[in-house]
């Protein structure tokens, strides 16, 4: 996972309540195995009406998603959380997330920000007028400013969420800091037992 800092980008703004999991990637997307590619089934259904706000070229490279409250709400499959961040979002803005959304976001380094809903509306309100406005999510400062849209708004992250996404740790990332440790507790297992990349019972080491 790349380190995740400040974000800087232009906006999108999608007003819209109660969007989740199944409009975000519809389940026809989910026969995929693999974990890229799912950018093109974003909101592939609302897609399909020309007017959709994705179809629209002046939001064409936008970094931040700006959305309605409960975002991210019904199943809790991660590709909807691969798939924006796949289509090149960095950052989702809304005054309520799904619990589950939130955490397959921060897993990969996709950014739920939480925002009173007056801010939000305020700031969705400001770059659905104006799609040049720039918005940036300072997450070691714990800023959202936007100063052409006249917003500056300070959100919660917690320390340790803070720290992985600085340091562009995911849960391998964090288990990789302790190699030498699990290393260490490996060479001194016995040898009949299993040890870290040893093939499965019933398995040989060509067919794990």
């Amino acid at each position: 996972m790349e380190p995740v800092r400040k974000i800087t980008g232009r906006a999108v703004p999608l007003d819209r309540a109660d969007v989740d999991t199944d409009q975000i990637i519809p389940a026809s997307w989910l026969k995929r195995i693999e974990r890229t590619g799912f950018g093109e089934g974003l909101f592939s259904a609302w897609r399909a009406d020309p007017g959709f706000v994705l179809n629209r070229t002046e939001y064409e490279g936008a970094r931040v998603l700006v959305a309605g409250p409960n975002f991210g709400s019904g199943s809790s499959r991660e590709h909807a959380a691969w798939a924006l961040q796949d289509y090149g979002f960095a950052a989702v803005i809304s005054s309520r997330f799904a619990d589950i959304f939130r955490g397959n976001s921060l897993k990969i380094g996709l950014l739920p920000v939480e925002l009173p809903a007056e801010t939000v509306d305020k700031l969705m309100a400001a770059v659905a007028a104006d799609p040049t406005i720039e918005v940036t999510v300072d997450i070691e400062s714990r800023t959202v400013s936007a100063p052409a849209a006249g917003v500056e708004a300070g959100f919660e992250i917690d320390d340790f969420t803070r720290y992985r996404l600085m340091n562009g740790l995911d849960d391998i990332g964090l288990t990789l800091q302790h190699g030498e440790a699990i290393s260490a507790f490996e060479a001194g297992r016995p040898g009949y037992l299993p040890s870290v990349g040893s093939a499965p019972a019933g398995l040989t080491a060509t067919e794990r």
